[in-house]
């Protein structure tokens, strides 16, 4: 008897195993941590089975999101001309990326005036917000273009509605209720998402960039940067006051902690433009804000 429930435990084993396996479509490093990733990913997958069956529809997502947002976003009348100028740019660049989506929601585009915020984050229903400290590594309109094609598509899949809905389920939050909803922090927007779909994102989002006329060498450019930003600041513990700040690097060891590697990401997108025949050689545009000061900004 004791045999036979051992044999069983281990089929089930070799069955949650293969079963994890054939969802993946990307390598993964031979270390303690896929062991914890295995873990991680299954009971991911059991937690959203719910969310698919009795995902809210686009427009309760619209009207949280909207909640949510008015919490982050930073009032016009407090923005200086730069930054403004800045958002502006943004959402110009978003929108083209946007249109080539699957769910066209009323996309929209926020600076987050820290330089110390080397991150992006999606909100439901279409609210994007990037890190002044993000947008200050970028050289190319191009990067710029993929950065917000992975957080348009943590939307366009539904992972930050998904988020959400967990979120209330574990806090017993009612969605219909505007003061409950924003009792979300926003460190769970900055968190990430699994593995599986931090690599989605990554595969959508430079599949509409492209298709936005944008180079996909960008996104090649910019995860190579928060791959040397890892290297020597996260793995080497570099001096932060020769570029960064403590708190930069430490929120960047929060990024890195959720993220995907940026070798694994540059290894996927690499074969995702070989597999698509995306245009790798398209000429990069250059990254520019023009703006000018008025009399009502003094």
């Amino acid at each position: 008897m004791k045999q036979f429930l051992a044999l069983v435990v281990v089929l089930a084993i070799a069955g949650c195993a293969l079963y994890v396996a054939q969802r993946r479509n990307h390598p993964d490093q031979v270390s303690a941590n896929a062991v914890v990733d295995v873990a991680a990913d299954w009971q991911h997958d059991i937690s959203r089975v719910p969310m698919r069956v009795t995902r809210i529809s686009d427009e309760q997502e619209v009207r949280i999101g909207n909640e949510l947002a008015q919490r982050y976003e930073t009032p016009a009348s407090s923005q200086t001309p730069e930054s403004r100028a800045i958002e502006r740019y943004i959402n110009q660049v978003g929108s083209k990326v946007a249109a080539h989506a699957k769910r066209q929601l009323p996309y929209r585009f926020h600076l987050v005036s820290d330089a110390n915020l080397i991150n992006a984050f999606a909100l439901p229903g279409g609210h994007v917000f990037v890190g002044r400290g993000l947008l200050d590594l970028m050289t190319s309109e191009d990067e710029l273009a993929f950065v917000l094609g992975h957080e348009i598509e943590h939307i366009d899949h539904h992972h930050a509605a998904e988020r959400v809905q967990v979120e209330a389920q574990w806090h017993k939050l009612d969605l219909d209720v505007i003061g409950e909803i924003t009792q979300i922090p926003v460190s769970i927007w900055q968190a990430g998402y699994s593995k599986d779909e931090e690599f989605e994102a990554d595969r959508e989002g430079l599949r509409i960039g492209s298709a936005a006329g944008y180079s996909p060498q960008g996104a090649i450019d910019v995860l190579q940067k928060l791959g040397k930003l890892r290297d020597e600041y996260v793995i080497h513990a570099a001096d932060p006051t020769e570029e960064l700040s403590q708190l930069a690097i430490e929120g960047l060891n929060g990024y890195f902690r959720s993220h995907p590697l940026p070798s694994e990401r540059i290894a996927q997108a690499k074969a995702v433009i070989a597999e698509d025949h995306l245009p790798a050689s398209r000429s990069l545009k250059p990254f520019r804000v023009d703006y000018e000061i008025t009399a009502a900004d003094h």
